[in-house]
């Protein structure tokens, strides 16, 4: 009786494990269907709209067969967003929890395409909202009071008389990298942080990466990923480049910043699960306010503490030539400048908001950001074009810091906190520590 027992007890699990097989492969021949769709009205608004997909690895066969029409089929591609969306609502409800997690990701993401749509079209709506539908999230806004507060520490700091702009340009002119130098300092800037980066995570042995030197550009620095683990950096050379902004662009653009980043979606989720959708990196979706924060935040993972100064001093600056005299204080300054980040959200907010002229935000940038008049033009350049997407560098970084320094205790567990986050579709309001 008892071996009875048993073999219907085995051949009972046998059958329960059969059809939770069976069920997971029609749930994932489902979502997967629609992973396809998502990407392929991805990659045919970027037909259009040449800043929307940052990246792209997946199959050809996804890429828009007919080539787009003189007009921009706004209707049309608001039909199909809506109608996917409707599709994963639907099926969502009888998913496996993972399966959730990719159906909820993928249509925060479309939510996304929405708003970018009615922005190409001309459909604007204020700052906080389009940073909601495009991000996922809005950035706090602070009084300017909080701003002329930190300044007021400033100025206890900084050498020299005149203003605070004034003595802080003076200090920071020190330390200007002559242009010959760019290309030595950047990639021994980059193979420190790839050092720093390897000693916790296993990269693809095949993974690369190349530098250009480029002019014309609204951005300091662009990672475009070609997949397969490539990636080609970009350096915009119009403004002149601080030896801390080596540092920070860097590793931003690569170890453990986007490089990184991109790399371990592709191999974690795209070629071992085989999760379509992440094939497609849409610039303007929620993915950027985790890629953005996470690539600002790695900078301090691989350089933690007070090694970037002593990186800069005993590095750097003897390879560009330049004194470290007071190189200890200027980095004491950039610390408190970091805090006055958020004032390149208010100008981008009077900007899209139209509360702002060029000329108000201009002042207001060289006074509360501490750019000189190039970086403050060329800051308004970037708002233009891209409006609300400066939340993702300093709420961003704030974000993603609270949620790793939360969740590890020591070096180690927060690269390892990181890794995961960079590894996993994650939505912002997900990184809101309760």
């Amino acid at each position: 009786m008892q071996k009875i027992n048993s073999a219907l007890l085995f051949i009972t699990l046998l059958f329960l494990l059969s059809c939770a097989e069976k069920q997971h492969k029609t749930e994932d021949h489902l979502l997967n269907a629609l992973a396809e769709d998502y990407v392929r009205l991805g990659l045919s608004i970027g037909q259009y709209d040449a800043d929307f997909v940052d990246a792209y690895y997946g199959p050809d066969s996804l890429k828009p067969a007919i080539s787009k029409s003189e007009i921009f089929p706004k209707d049309s591609l608001l039909n199909q967003v809506s109608e996917l969306r409707v599709s994963l609502g639907n099926i969502s409800e009888k998913l496996s929890d993972t399966s959730k997690v990719r159906a909820r990701w993928m249509s925060q993401q479309l939510l996304a395409f929405d708003r970018r749509i009615r922005i190409y079209s001309g459909e604007f709506k204020t700052f906080d909202e389009e940073s909601e539908d495009l991000f996922g999230i809005s950035a706090p806004a602070y009084p300017e009071e909080h701003y002329k507060l930190l300044l007021d520490t400033l100025e206890k700091l900084l050498p020299g008389k005149g203003s605070v702009q004034d003595r802080f340009q003076n200090l920071a002119n020190q330390f200007i990298i002559p242009e010959n130098k760019l290309d030595t300092i950047f990639k021994r800037t980059i193979a420190e942080a790839r050092k720093s980066t390897k000693a916790y995570y296993d990269l693809p042995e095949t993974e690369k990466f190349s530098i250009e030197y480029v002019k014309d550009k609204p951005w300091s620095g662009y990672n475009w990923y070609k997949g397969n683990y490539t990636s080609v950096i970009q350096i915009n050379t119009d403004t002149r480049i601080f030896i801390e902004r080596a540092i920070d662009v860097g590793s931003h653009e690569s170890y453990p910043g986007h490089h990184v980043y991109n790399m371990l979606l592709e191999k974690n989720l795209y070629r071992d699960k085989g999760w379509v959708e992440i094939s497609l990196y849409p610039l303007f979706s929620p993915q950027s306010f985790i890629a953005e924060g996470s690539a600002n935040y790695g900078i301090d993972l691989a350089f933690p503490g007070d090694s970037k100064i002593r990186f800069a001093k005993d590095i750097l600056l003897p390879l560009a030539g330049l004194d470290t005299t007071f190189i200890d204080i200027y980095f004491e300054a950039l610390a408190i400048r970091g805090k006055l980040n958020y004032a390149r959200n208010e100008a981008a907010r009077g900007i899209v908001n139209k509360t702002m002229t060029d000329k108000q935000a201009l002042e207001w940038l060289i006074k509360y950001c501490l750019y000189n008049e190039e970086t403050a033009l060329k800051s308004i350049s970037f708002i233009k074009k891209y409006r609300s997407y400066v939340i993702n560098y300093n709420y961003g970084q704030d974000l993603v810091r609270k949620y790793v320094e939360a969740k590890g205790t020591d070096t180690k567990k927060r690269w390892e906190v990181f890794g995961k986050l960079l590894s996993n579709p994650v939505l912002p309001e997900e990184l809101l520590i309760k």
